[in-house]
């Protein structure tokens, strides 16, 4: 028995004053990143010596206890946060991504609840989620999910639009897959992919007008001047922008994706190295 990972990715409406406990909630754990981040510079500075994720785990009541905000923000929720640290250095020592950055406003937009089973009340009531320290918040739930199977739940602000991703644990049965059902998939620079039986999946005339707005908002933005209100509104509608286009992309790619697994059961891609693609020239 195999375990397939699925996200849900719902809408949520909340109310002012929920919306303005949520903005509270993502400004501390952003505060707890950086200075989560800060320590490890110090200590490693200091010392030589690297911080663990435990160890800074076992910091944090005494950190909480001279911030005292931070009894509005779920316990589970802040050892998310210093996991997120401790996963940007992972992935720096393994030459994956750069050394870890600290966060502004516009770069931390997201706050987790990594384990469901420990808020009871989660979905106990229909078209709504319990959040811990915030209350029942509405939510559109355009498609139907087993609750029993969703192991963990992340809370995302966007485009000027919340978003449950809301993970889920299923079972494959093995015995399921036809083998002679297989196709293979290259992706391509004039077509977004061409399959081994010839057939070609065209890039959406819409995603490409969506990016021209974007190129022209964003040559307006950067004509705007600093710190004014224009360029705040200006920004705005970048970020929306960004947003219609990711969702845009997402829908593409999980019709285009639906279609092609509902169709074979052995997909075949193949694991392109980009850097060693790219050539540099002097």
């Amino acid at each position: 028995m195999n375990h397939l990972q699925i996200v849900y990715r719902f809408e949520m409406r909340p109310t002012k004053e929920q919306q303005k406990k949520m903005f509270h909630t993502l400004k501390l754990c952003r505060k707890l990143y950086n200075w989560s981040l800060s320590e490890r510079q110090r200590v490693y500075k200091e010392t030589g010596q690297g911080l663990t994720y435990n160890k800074q785990q076992n910091m944090l009541p005494g950190y909480t206890k001279e911030h005292l905000e931070y009894k509005q923000v779920h316990s589970q929720v802040m050892q998310d946060t210093l996991r997120r640290v401790d996963f940007a250095y992972q992935r720096f020592f393994a030459k994956e991504a750069g050394y870890p950055r600290f966060k502004n406003r516009d770069h931390y937009t997201s706050f987790t609840y990594p384990q469901v089973d420990a808020v009871k009340k989660t979905f106990s009531k229909p078209g709504k989620i319990y959040l811990s320290k915030i209350g029942f918040v509405k939510m559109t739930t355009h498609r139907e999910f087993d609750a029993s199977q969703i192991s963990r739940v992340n809370i995302k602000y966007h485009g000027g639009k919340w978003y449950a991703n809301l993970t889920a644990e299923v079972e494959v049965l093995e015995n399921l897959i036809d083998s002679t059902k297989s196709i293979g998939i290259d992706v391509g620079l004039e077509h977004f992919a061409v399959l081994s039986d010839s057939t070609e999946i065209g890039t959406p005339k819409y995603y490409r007008k969506s990016e021209r707005k974007l190129a022209k908002q964003q040559r307006r933005l950067s004509r705007k001047k600093k710190g004014s209100n224009n360029r705040g509104k200006a920004k705005t509608k970048v970020a929306k922008l960004h947003a219609k286009i990711t969702n845009q992309r997402k829908d593409f790619l999980h019709k285009t994706s639906l279609d092609v697994v509902q169709s074979h059961d052995i997909v075949f891609m193949e694991d392109l190295k980009i850097k060693n693609m790219v050539k540099t020239t002097t």
